[in-house]
This record gives structure tokens, sequence and C-alpha cells, in this order.
């Protein structure tokens, strides 16, 4: 019988009211599973307050605490202060956000509590859109992405502007840990989870999380495109530990971007110039991770 790699512990219920195959739900569950009960979550507006909390109901085994759309950095900092008070030491505190409570609308508080050094986690759960409110684009949506603020029409080709690296930006203020993770591996995100646990200061993970009804795609295929999106380098799996950094999952040859691209109906008007362009920008970002790590 193979070696259980996964906490067999639920601490997310079934019932809950997201989407068929969402991935921030998987996003949830295996953050949980890593860091255990001893956990307390802060949720700013987003696509997670609807999952977890029509009333009077709750999908989670741990206390959750829902704050302003662009506070979820200072509600981290204001809970482990608090639960020092208490005495709660054990106790892990953490930021659970989109894309757009934290590329966009969240980013200072994030900034400030990655400055003042806070002893919590911030997890940015990634659909690349503000889909709670109808798929309208983010920072961290990709460039040639259709969304509907950003249309495909006869006046326009999907989003104009590149995807924002917050992961570069996160890397700027020096945490001591810092990841991407994603739900097609999940023996690798808990891993991840259980080092950063382990850890104090502020920590940061940037989860990718697709999303069926955003994304365009038939909603049991969701870790398909989340594999390809990885496998493609589209979205690399590494972490930064202290400053260095460490890829965790490696191809021999990465697999065409145009094969992640066709999954989804958003990228479905690319024409091959729009494709080539695209692989030549993912395969420049992966010569830079390279070259980070220490083996271009």
């Amino acid at each position: 019988m193979a070696r259980l790699t996964i906490p067999a512990q639920e601490l997310m219920r079934s019932g809950h009211s997201a989407c068929p195959g969402c991935g921030a739900t998987l996003v949830m569950r295996y953050l949980l599973k890593g860091l255990g009960e001893r956990t307390i979550v802060t949720v700013p507006a987003c696509c997670w307050t609807v999952i977890a909390t029509p009333f009077p109901t709750t999908a989670l085994d741990v206390p959750m605490l829902d704050c302003a759309f662009e506070a979820t950095g200072a509600s981290i900092s204001g809970l482990r202060a608090a639960a020092d008070q208490l005495g709660l030491k054990d106790v892990t505190i953490v930021g659970f956000a989109g894309d757009g409570g934290t590329a966009d609308i969240g980013l200072q508080a994030l900034s400030g509590m990655l400055e003042r050094r806070t002893d919590g986690i911030y997890l940015m759960y990634d659909n690349e859109a503000y889909m709670n409110t109808g798929v309208q684009r983010s920072g961290a949506t990709p460039e040639g992405a259709w969304t509907t603020t950003t249309p495909v029409d006869e006046f326009s080709r999907g989003k104009l502007e590149p995807k924002k690296d917050i992961m570069a930006i996160i890397a700027a203020h020096n945490p001591p840990y810092a990841a991407t993770v994603n739900v097609a591996f999940p023996e690798d995100f808990v891993k991840k989870v259980e080092k950063a646990k382990a850890i104090h200061g502020p920590r940061f993970f940037h989860a990718l999380a697709p999303c069926p009804p955003g994304w365009r795609y038939s909603s049991e295929k969701t870790i398909e495109v989340a594999r390809l999106a990885t496998d493609t380098n589209v979205f690399p799996l590494y972490e930064i530990v202290d400053g260095v950094y460490h890829i965790t999952r490696k191809l021999g040859v990465a697999k065409p971007v145009r094969e992640y691209l066709q999954t989804q109906g958003r990228f479905s008007h690319l024409d091959d110039a729009e494709v080539a362009k695209i692989q030549a920008q993912v395969d420049a970002r992966w010569k830079r991770l390279l070259a980070l790590e220490g083996l271009a």
C-alpha cells in the first residue's frame, strides 16, 4: 500500500456553495490540511466569503473572520496581536484572499503586513479575475485573456496588459518564506504549507486556482488545466527561503504553452502570432527564474 503523504484530517466541510470544479475550494482544503486545526482564517470580500458562510452556516472547522476588501494584511496583523495578548502562541493566523483583493485592492495592506514582519501567512488564491462579481479583469489577469471588461470584439483582443508579478513584489519585501502552489500538485502544496507553518515571520503563498466559468472550460477538467499551467511553465512551482530560490518541479522539456491555452475558452480568440508572443514571454520568465535559482 502506498504511503499517505497528505494528512487525512478534513477541516473543510462538504455542502459549501462553490461552483463545480472550483479550484479555490481545493486551495482552502489543502491549506488547512497543512496547517491543522489551530488556525484562524481571515477572508476579505471574494468568492470565499460566499462559498464558506451563507448564513447561518460555515464550511470550515476553524474560526473564520470576514474583513474589508482592502484590509486582509491589516486583519492578519490585528489577529496576530490579539492572539499574542491572549497567549495563543500556537495559533497560525492566515489571510486568504483572491487576486483582486491582493494584487490590486489589498496590495497596500499586504505590503504593510510584510514590512511590519507580522508572524502570519498570507495566501492569494489566483483565479485571475474578479470572479465573484462577474469575471472582471484584475491585475493578475494574463495578457490576451477574455473577461467581461476586456471583451473580444472588433475593438479589443482581450486584456492588453501583462499579468502582475506578485511574487516579485513579495520578494522585494524579503520575507523568510514565499512559494507558489498549485491544486494539481497536492503533495508539493501541503509540504510547502507544513514547512511555512514552522517558520516565524511573514510568509506568502501564490496559489493557482482555476475557475471553470471564468476561464471557460468544463468543470471536470480543473486538475488537467492546472497541471498544464505548471508543465508549460506558465505557472512554475518554486519557493523562496530567506532570499534563496528553489524550483520544486521541472520537466526535461516543457510542454508548449498552446496546450494550456487551448483548454480554455477565454483564450480561444488568439491567433498563431499572439500564441507565439505568449510563448516567448513564458520562456523569458522561465529563463529569469532559472537565473534566480542559479542554474542558468
